[in-house]
């Protein structure tokens, strides 16, 4: 009966040893705790501009000849370039400028505009606002779209890079997913986002295998944000194939003393 004990015990912490690497791993673990009642987006995805962001302004009409105005100031537009089409009876011009210091640009024809701290859109309506009061045009269609967004990741990931934003709703999970995901021996629960709010770097702590991420502030990511992925410091990590290895074997093995208690048990 002893060695039936033993055995029975040594099963038990087999058992529970080869379990553990599930729970360092599994993304978003005890869902039910989140999404039960429904889970309300209250983030800001947004994106908002910066000192030393690069954004695209297209300005549209439906009379050409009040747009000449902007494509005549070809010192404006920090990148030089500009570009004018005229289809379906209207004429667009679309210059890129870089967001100053002091978080202004300077347009053609209309002067400087602070934009620091808006959305894409909220830029849009502001210029289009200052182009209706200096009476250059009354209905002008302005668009504003940001070139540069990009994400650094850094740490244990498959594929450690610089992503470029194609959206402005990206999570942290795209921009991972951009990376090849976390490395086998990345911690899951210890990744940290360092990001520039208010002349201020913020750091973020962010643990993927709790489904409560989705209500972390880093959930979504902004431009020039920084990812780090902790690696774990131990050759045996885990969720290498090394740990995965070791827990198929102590499965057998429990399966094995399982056998031995119950033969012992009948004896």
């Amino acid at each position: 009966m002893k060695k039936s004990s033993f055995l029975l015990a040594l099963m038990a912490v087999l058992m529970m040893s080869s379990c553990v690497s599930t729970k360092k791993i599994v993304y978003f673990q005890d869902p039910e705790q989140v999404f039960d009642q429904g889970n309300q987006i209250i983030q800001q995805y947004e994106m908002r501009l910066k000192p030393a962001d690069q954004v695209l302004v297209k300005v549209t009409c439906s009379e050409p000849e009040l747009l000449e105005i902007f494509a005549k100031d070809v010192t404006m537009g920090s990148s030089g370039s500009n570009t004018s089409n005229i289809g379906s009876g209207g004429l667009s011009n679309a210059y890129g400028f870089t967001v100053s210091n002091d978080g202004k640009i300077t347009l053609p024809a209309v002067g400087v505009v602070e934009v620091s701290g808006l959305t894409t859109d909220q830029a849009a309506r502001r210029i289009e606002e200052r182009i209706v009061a200096a009476n250059l045009i009354k209905d002008p269609e302005v668009t504003v779209r940001l070139l540069n967004a990009r994400v650094a990741v850094l740490g244990a990931v498959k594929s450690p890079q610089v992503v470029s934003l194609t959206s402005e709703r990206n999570t942290i999970l795209d921009v991972l997913s951009q990376c090849g995901d976390i490395a086998d021996t990345g911690l899951r629960q210890k990744l940290t986002l360092y990001r520039e709010e208010n002349g201020q770097r913020k750091k973020y702590p962010i643990d993927l295998t709790k489904a409560d991420v989705f209500n972390n502030p880093a959930y979504y990511v902004q431009q020039n944000d920084l990812i780090y992925v902790e690696p774990n410091k131990s050759q045996t990590v885990k969720s290498s194939a090394f740990y995965t290895f070791l827990g198929a074997g102590a499965s057998i093995v429990g399966v094995i003393a399982s056998v031995v208690a119950l033969v012992f048990a009948v004896k």
